[in-house]
């Protein structure tokens, strides 16, 4: 199943799609304004570009696991997000660390170029695919 992560931020959003078989995430470039006509739309045609049969969000818990207002605006997010894709679920899955780790790889060298926001989707992805794979 080909899944595409997406990493809210109101500026931009970060973007990464797994591969067919849910091994490798892949972060592709970031979708500026999310929350804006063009960049919704960016992301719905993107979505259907890669052929997702599952939008993943990640839902920025505090670190005790509550609400704050970022995770209220991914709330949003999601919901209407889901209402533009009509029938691709969008899911909503916790994303804390996600950026820590994106921000280690940068400082270890990674290797990869895409943005930290990508980066922090692709993490979030993997973590996604291996829960899944679990279940």
């Amino acid at each position: 199943m080909r899944v595409v992560a997406l990493d809210y931020g109101s500026a931009r959003c970060g973007v990464a799609v797994s591969d067919p078989t849910g091994v490798l995430a892949t972060p592709l470039e970031p979708v500026p304004g999310p929350a804006g006509r063009r960049g919704m739309g960016r992301l719905v045609a993107l979505a259907r570009e890669l052929g997702a049969e599952r939008v993943v969000v990640g839902l920025p818990l505090s670190l005790s696991g509550g609400d704050s207002q970022q995770t209220q605006e991914a709330r949003a997010f999601a919901a209407r997000l889901a209402r533009q894709l009509g029938g691709i679920p969008v899911e909503l899955y916790d994303e804390r660390f996600t950026t820590v780790l994106a921000r280690r790889d940068a400082l270890a060298g990674g290797g990869s170029r895409a943005s930290e926001d990508s980066r922090a989707a692709a993490h979030l992805l993997e973590s996604w695919l291996q829960r899944s794979k679990r279940e």
